[in-house]
């Protein structure tokens, strides 16, 4: 049975993209912990992050560190946060968002039920950081 991220993935389910290549995907968490709060996922469908071939670790591990840098600059952050959990979805995915403190790492704290425009505009502003950065979200590629 699939996982939720790869129903995501493959358009049965909705999620708001801010990247996207050939490996790996980037979207929206739905219950951020802060605003900007984007999971970093491999397409393929590996539960534990350490059974990852050691390439695609690299690579989504490359692209947190993207994602990283482009809610920073989005959220004028002084850290981008990123968690490994894994217990929820069996299905890779690292947890990045903006963090002003060690107390923006708390899962206690995930907002729920988000207005869909607040999270419409929280995607666009991560595409428009990435775009500033000479990323295309639409296939990893430079602008």
């Amino acid at each position: 049975m699939a996982s939720v991220f790869t129903k995501i993935i493959n358009g049965e389910l909705p999620g708001r993209f801010v990247y996207k290549d050939d490996k790996v995907v980037a979207f929206l968490s739905i219950e951020p912990i802060k605003m900007g709060h984007t999971l970093v996922v491999p397409r393929e469908e590996i539960d534990k992050w350490t059974d990852l071939p050691s390439d695609l670790w690299l690579h989504v591990a490359r692209v947190s560190q993207l994602i990283g840098q482009a809610v920073c600059k989005a959220w004028d952050a002084p850290r981008a946060g990123e968690i490994i959990v894994g217990f929820d979805v069996p299905h890779t995915h690292i947890h990045v968002f903006p963090a002003w403190s060690k107390a923006d790492y708390d899962f206690s704290q995930v907002q729920q039920n988000v207005p869909a425009e607040d999270m419409d505009e929280a995607a666009q502003k991560i595409r428009d950081t990435l775009a500033e950065m000479g990323v295309n979200w639409e296939d990893g590629s430079a602008v």
